[in-house]
C-alpha cells in the first residue's frame, strides 16, 4: 500500500469542511502547558534505522526498572510476580494473532478466554455480570459514570474524597463533554463514608474507592444504602485487584457497578500500560454497560459455543443508540489476567492477598519505628500512607540515591494540597522481602536523622 500524504490544499479544504481554522484547533482542551511548541527538543531528524534503534537503546538504559532496587511505588500500579507460564500462554501464535473475535466460528478460542474472564470478574467483585475488559481502571471509573447518568435519566455524580486523582481526572474529562455535573469531595485519607451525606435527589451516582488513593480499607455499605436511598446508584472502584482476595468485594457491599484496574493480575507493571480494566455491575444493568458481552451458547449442532452477546458500542450500532466509544477491549492484557487468575484459583488468590497484607504491616511497623515518622492511614491492604518531617520530594530523592524507590508523593496528585507535601504513599507485595524492608528503614532513618 502505497502512503499518499496530504497536500496544504487537502488540509485547508478538510479543515473547512469542518469548521475548523487550524490543526490546533482540536487541541484546544488539553492545556497550553502539556503542548511542546515544535518538535520533542534533543531528539534529532531523519536518522536511519540503526541509528534510531541505537539512540533509542541509549534513552531506555536510562529507566531504572521495578526490579533493579528496592521497590515500593503503588497508587494504582503494583509490582506482582508474573509465573513465566503466562507469558508462554499468551505468546501462543492462536492468542497473540487473533485480534476482535467479529466471526465466533473462527474465533472460540478467543471468545471462551473471553467469556472465562467475565467470568472470574464478576466472581472476585461479587457482581452479576462483567464485561469483556476496558482499557483501564481511570476510563472504567469514567464509563461507569456516564452509564449510571444513562440509567438513572439524571445529570449529577459525587467523587470521594479518596478517589485516585487520575480515575477522577479521567471521569470529570467525560462527563463535561455531555454535559454533566461533577463535585469532588475534598481530598481526605478516610472519608469514604462522607459519600452517603453528598447524595441528593439529583444524584446519578456517588463514587468511592476501597482501598483508596491512600490506602484506607472502608466498608462502604453505608454509602450504598444511602445511595439507594435517593434512587442513586453506587459506583465501588478499586485499583488493587488483589485486595479483592482479602477484603469485602464492591457486590457484599451493595454495589450496583464496580470498576477498577486489574494490572496486579497476570501483567507487568510495563512503565505504565497496556492495562487492563475490570467493569462488572448488577444484572438488571446489564444492557447499560459499555464495550461488549461475551455469552455462552450451543450451535446447530448443539455443541458448545461463544458469541458476542451483546455489543452496544458505535462499531455495531448507530452512534446515538451506542452506550460508548470504547473501540475495542484489551485482549490480550486480559488474557495474561485470565491465566494468571486460573492458575491462582480462589485459594490462592486469598493467600496472595494475605501475603501483601503481612508485607505491608512489616513494612509500616519498620517505618513507624524511625523517628519522625507518622503512619495516617488507618486501615489498609497492602498500601498506606505515611507523613515525614520533611518534604516529601526531598526524602524521595534522598531514598532513590540510597536504591530505594521509596513510593509516590502525594504532592503530585494532589499539587494544591500543599498540607499534603510532606506525606508519601508506599507499597508492598509479594515482590517485597525482609531486605528490601529493612534498607528503606535504613535509609529513611539516615535521611531523617
Amino acid at each position: 500500500m502505497r502512503y499518499l500524504p496530504l497536500t496544504q490544499e487537502d488540509r485547508a479544504d478538510m479543515l473547512s469542511a469542518i469548521g475548523a481554522n487550524s490543526v490546533d484547533d482540536f487541541y484546544t482542551d488539553v492545556p497550553e502547558s502539556a503542548r511542546l511548541p515544535g518538535t520533542v527538543p534533543g531528539l534529532p531528524d531523519h536518522q536511519g534505522e540503526f541509528a534510531v534503534e541505537r539512540y533509542l537503546t541509549k534513552l531506555a538504559s536510562k529507566n531504572v526498572t521495578a526490579s533493579d532496587s528496592a521497590f515500593f511505588v503503588g497508587c494504582g500500579a503494583y509490582k506482582h510476580h508474573v509465573p513465566a507460564s503466562i507469558d508462554m500462554v499468551i505468546q501462543r501464535s492462536e492468542f497473540l494473532t487473533t485480534y476482535t473475535p467479529y466471526q465466533p466460528e473462527i474465533a472460540q478460542g478467543t471468545l471462551q478466554t473471553l467469556f472465562e474472564f467475565q467470568t472470574q470478574v464478576a466472581e472476585i467483585t461479587a457482581m452479576d455480570v462483567a464485561n469483556a475488559s476496558m482499557y483501564d481502571g481511570a476510563t472504567s471509573c469514567a464509563e461507569a459514570a456516564v452509564m449510571a447518568c444513562r440509567a438513572t435519566r439524571r445529570k449529577k455524580v459525587v467523587l470521594s474524597g479518596g478517589l485516585h486523582p487520575h480515575y477522577a481526572a479521567s471521569t470529570k474529562l467525560l462527563c463535561e463533554a455531555q454535559g454533566i455535573e461533577v463535585v469532588q469531595l475534598p481530598a481526605a485519607i478516610d472519608g469514604e463514608l462522607e459519600l452517603a451525606g453528598a447524595v441528593d435527589d439529583a444524584t446519578a451516582c456517588v463514587i468511592g474507592q476501597s482501598p483508596n488513593v491512600f490506602g484506607t480499607i472502608t466498608d462502604m455499605t453505608p454509602v450504598a444504602d444511602a445511595a439507594h436511598e435517593k434512587k442513586a446508584l453506587f459506583v465501588s472502584v478499586f485499583t488493587e485487584a488483589v485486595s479483592l482476595g482479602l477484603v469485602k468485594p464492591p457486590g457484599e457491599m451493595g454495589a450496583d457497578i464496580a470498576v477498577g484496574e486489574g494490572q496486579s493480575i497476570g501483567n507487568s507493571l510495563n512503565f505504565g500500560g497496556p492495562y487492563v480494566g475490570l467493569f462488572a455491575a448488577t444484572q438488571k444493568l446489564v444492557r447499560q454497560m459499555p464495550g461488549r458481552l461475551c455469552g455462552e451458547t450451543t450451535d446447530a449442532e448443539g455443541k458448545r459455543g461463544f458469541v458476542l452477546t451483546l455489543s452496544t458500542r458505535e462499531q455495531h450500532i448507530r452512534r446515538d443508540k451506542a452506550t460508548s466509544n470504547i473501540c475495542t477491549n484489551s485482549g490480550l492484557c486480559a488474557l495474561a489476567f485470565t491465566a494468571h487468575m486460573t492458575l491462582l484459583g480462589g485459594k490462592g488468590l486469598h493467600d496472595l492477598a494475605v501475603l501483601n497484607h503481612e508485607a505491608a504491616c512489616d513494612l509500616a511497623d519498620a517505618l513507624e519505628a524511625v523517628n519522625g515518622v507518622e503512619i495516617l492511614t488507618p486501615r489498609f491492604f497492602n498500601e498506606f500512607a505515611f507523613r515525614v518531617p520533611m518534604n516529601a520530594a526531598d526524602a524521595l530523592q534522598g531514598l532513590l540515591d540510597r536504591d530505594v524507590v521509596g513510593g509516590v508523593r502525594v504532592s503530585r496528585l494532589y499539587p494544591h494540597e500543599d498540607e499534603l507535601s510532606n506525606v508519601i504513599v508506599c507499597a508492598a507485595t509479594e515482590c517485597t522481602t525482609p531486605e528490601d524492608i529493612a534498607a528503606y528503614a535504613s535509609a529513611l532513618k539516615e535521611i531523617l536523622s
